[in-house]
């Protein structure tokens, strides 16, 4: 669990730290080879591409499980997992944090929604009662097996309460142990402005920036200023792709070929190389001899 411990050393020595979100093995690889020292597991992203749905709380905890376990054992830097609302009440995120932390987690989020939840972009939410919440936290903390595991503690209440229940309810999350506050979707600075106050001496702040969604999206030097350290880009890695796919699959569908897009892909070499095909191979070698 060399990664837990490695993410609570990133939060205390960095002053902000920029994490791209994924949602497999290979963009896993992809932020690694980067240089970026965290991912994030998108829980809408994995409904996103293994579904092909929207993130309107369709994924299992099974899934997302089974995700960790295969990015993991590709890569070595710490995730911070999207684990929704722990996929029930308390007992259900005792045994989500264990899954999780087992799978690879390093870092295990959980929000205040109601079941089914959905995106913290969209309308129509709802939230279950601050106790509740409360309860799920102490649940998660007493669960985790690696003290180096962090516990984050979402609240979607700007949207369904205002913004001064959020504060409270982010208040109340703290003192049940959270070790990093998530207050989902301000729709100004001076929200920003505000959380920040409040919080940003007494723990770590989650920003998210969301491409078209309700948060202002403000550079990573306006945002440490406002004391947010822990910036994820969740869905910016998917966005991309699809944006790309569908490029490819127009030129492809009106040319008959690749030949228009084959400057903005890898080839078959370039790909192995990113893979380490031929490690692998250098592998077998040892074992076929």
């Amino acid at each position: 669990m060399a990664h837990a411990h490695k993410l609570r050393t990133l939060l205390k020595q960095n002053s902000i730290n920029l994490v791209p979100g994924i949602y497999d093995g290979f963009t896993g690889l992809l932020v690694e080879n980067a240089g970026f020292e965290c991912a994030y597991v998108s829980g809408a992203s994995i409904s996103y591409s293994q579904l092909g749905r929207s993130d309107i709380g369709l994924t299992t905890l099974t899934e997302v499980a089974n995700t960790i376990a295969r990015i993991r054992e590709r890569i070595q830097i710490p995730l911070v997992v999207d684990a929704d609302t722990g996929f029930g009440n308390a007992l259900n995120v005792q045994r989500s944090v264990k899954l999780l932390e087992n799978a690879g987690a390093s870092g295990i989020q959980i929000e205040d929604q109601t079941i089914p939840k959905r995106c913290g972009h969209l309308d129509g939410k709802d939230i279950i009662s601050q106790n509740q919440m409360v309860g799920k936290i102490k649940a998660a903390k007493d669960t985790i097996k690696d003290e180096s595991t962090i516990i984050v503690a979402r609240t979607d209440a700007i949207a369904v309460e205002g913004f001064e229940a959020a504060l409270s309810r982010a208040e109340a999350y703290l003192e049940a142990g959270a070790d990093m506050l998530f207050i989902e979707a301000p729709t100004s600075i001076q929200q920003m402005e505000d959380i920040g106050q409040k919080f940003r001496k007494r723990t770590s702040l989650l920003a998210n920036m969301v491409e078209g969604g309700k948060t202002p999206r403000l550079s990573l030097q306006q945002l440490e200023k406002l004391g947010f350290n822990f910036i994820i880009f969740p869905g910016s890695m998917i966005r991309t792709f699809a944006f790309a796919g569908e490029a490819y699959l127009k030129s492809l569908k009106q040319f008959g070929s690749t030949d228009k897009v084959r400057d903005r892909m890898l080839d078959f070499s370039q790909l192995n190389d990113l893979l380490g095909t031929k490690e692998l191979l250098d592998e077998i070698k040892k074992y076929d001899e």
